[in-house]
């Protein structure tokens, strides 16, 4: 298929003939996607509810748990048609909507945790001038500038690439992505190549510079401060620390899938690596932050034994 007229799909070329083996990826696939789902949907439900965690550091959760049922919804339901489908191909619409997705996604959730060791830095650095230094409406305009700026970033690649002419359709991978999309083109890729260089420049940048920043002072506050000053440091940041590791992790595991041949390596194993990012990062944020959190947790307590309680009495009322 040649020419960007009559191109109206394309075949997704990382999928093998699983046979029967397909219904148990299907059932994995559907109980990794209710897991996300409930769990975060939970702790966005938690947060909005008690208005004692409408702090700054809740908000910057709340939109970090919002952000996991955007990718997660990107990716997921796609998935599940995939796994059951004997013919893998996705529309042109549908794969440039999945790529705006899953790019905005990833951007969104670097900036959230770039803005959240920030707020990290002035709890721990500046306790006493914390509720002054980090409000709930800064908090607020962050998260709707990093929203934004990631949505606004990436239309514009977007546009970029709907213009590109097209010599091909099939993508070596279980998903669209943009890099492999440019590779298919026949015309000029020079706009293309220079904007996504300085896009990748900036994703990594601009979030990179508060992160090493805020994580220095924490560092100096804490071999200059006292022992409970580490303690504190060590509760507040290991949940951020083990969500940014991971996250940067799973982005390094994408990119190494896209930019390098990687035949030798099993396609199962390949396929959960380039998808790392968007699968683990929902499944360990909830644990993370949910559960080591102690006013999160003890709010999840309240609000579902209180539920449990409520729900004994009514028979004995009735």
């Amino acid at each position: 298929m040649t020419g960007n007229s009559t191109l109206s799909y394309f075949i997704l070329g990382a999928y093998m003939y699983t046979g029967p083996l397909r219904y148990l990826y299907f059932m994995l696939t559907v109980m990794l996607y209710i897991v996300i789902v409930i769990s975060n949907s939970s702790l966005i439900v938690v947060i909005c509810m008690n208005r004692s965690l409408h702090e700054p550091m809740y908000l910057f959760l709340c939109s970090l748990f919002v952000n996991e049922l955007y990718g997660s919804t990107g990716l997921f339901p796609f998935l599940l048609l995939q796994v059951l489908s004997d013919i893998h191909t996705v529309s042109k619409p549908l794969c440039f909507l999945q790529i705006f997705c899953l790019y905005t996604y990833a951007n969104v959730e670097f900036c959230n945790l770039a803005i959240m060791s920030y707020d990290r830095y002035l709890a721990i650095c500046f306790p006493l001038q914390y509720n002054t230094r980090m409000t709930s409406n800064k908090a607020v305009i962050f998260i709707i500038l990093i929203w934004f700026y990631s949505f606004g970033k990436f239309l514009i690649t977007l546009s970029l690439n709907i213009r590109l002419t097209l010599c091909g359709n099939i993508i070596n991978s279980v998903v669209c992505r943009n890099y492999l999309i440019v590779k298919l083109a026949c015309s000029d890729t020079e706009v293309n190549n220079i904007y996504g260089l300085f896009a990748i420049f900036v994703s990594i940048t601009v979030p990179l510079f508060p992160i090493l920043f805020s994580y220095t002072k924490i560092l100096k506050v804490c071999f200059s401060g006292s022992k409970q000053t580490r303690q504190k440091a060590v509760s507040t940041c290991t949940p951020h620390l083990v969500s940014l590791l991971n996250f940067s992790f799973g982005c390094c595991f994408e990119i190494l899938q896209s930019r390098f041949d990687m035949k030798r390596v099993p396609n199962v194993l390949r396929i959960v690596l380039s998808l790392y990012f968007v699968i683990l990062q929902p499944l360990l944020n909830p644990v993370m932050f949910g559960f080591q959190m102690s006013k999160i947790r003890n709010t999840c307590k309240h609000i579902f034994f209180c539920k449990m309680l409520s729900g004994h009495k009514d028979p004995m009322q009735m």
